[in-house]
């Protein structure tokens, strides 16, 4: 009976053509690769008006006014605050603004027609044991209502005390900040970007022209 080979198949060797071949493909697919991740993240990244709700600013400037409300309250301020600011950061403040929004991506475009809204406000003479004590309280109380706090600082060198959330992935925040050298307190919200319906090609911005915030003060209960 005839013994069977136990020979392994010669290996198959890649000719200098081949290896060339390969080389070349190789060279071609990595900067397509490269085109292709970068096509795909600038579609994720870059937005358009589309990528916002259309609401009109009146309806986004009371949502910034009744965050404001939510915080001044749980604060414990008593003192009501009209509309306007006689000196920026010095004065009592209450005011209504607005930024643009951007494409994101590669590019620092505006959406046209597309805003922040944000309302800030802000008290003279407050104490230190006033604000510390209430900056403690809000921080809890945004804690439990959903908020991130991301940054908060207590006694920075003796001199002030800052808090600052974010929610729904940091389209909306809030900051408050107190400063021991004038006693003064600031706080401010600002809302998600949106879309003006109103809006039409060659309109003028801010998106805030002519809005003012009414009387800002504690809640009635």
């Amino acid at each position: 009976m005839p013994e069977e080979s136990t020979t392994d198949p010669a290996p198959t060797r890649t000719t200098a053509a081949q290896a060339v071949g390969i080389g070349c493909a190789a060279i071609v697919a990595v900067p397509l690769l490269l085109v292709l991740a970068l096509v795909v993240w600038i579609a994720v990244v870059t937005k358009d008006a589309s990528d916002f709700p259309r609401v009109a600013p009146e309806e986004m400037a009371s949502r910034a006014v009744e965050r404001s409300q939510e915080a001044y309250d749980v604060l414990g301020f008593t003192r009501t605050i009209r509309p306007g600011v006689e000196k920026v950061g010095v004065s009592p403040e209450n005011t209504l603004g607005s930024d643009s929004c951007y494409r994101g991506g590669l590019t620092d475009e505006a959406v046209d027609g597309a805003y922040r809204m944000h309302h800030s406000w802000a008290l003279d003479h407050v104490p230190a044991e006033q604000a510390s004590a209430g900056l403690r309280r809000l921080r809890e109380h945004l804690e439990d209502t959903g908020w991130d706090i991301t940054s908060y600082r207590e006694n920075v060198s003796g001199d002030y005390w800052d808090l600052y959330a974010s929610r729904s992935d940091g389209k909306e925040r809030m900051s408050f900040q107190w400063f021991e050298d004038r006693g003064y307190f600031t706080g401010g919200a600002s809302t998600p970007c949106a879309v003006d319906p109103e809006w039409r090609q060659g309109d003028d911005e801010p998106a805030e022209d002519g809005l003012t915030p009414p009387d800002f003060g504690p809640s009635a209960h």
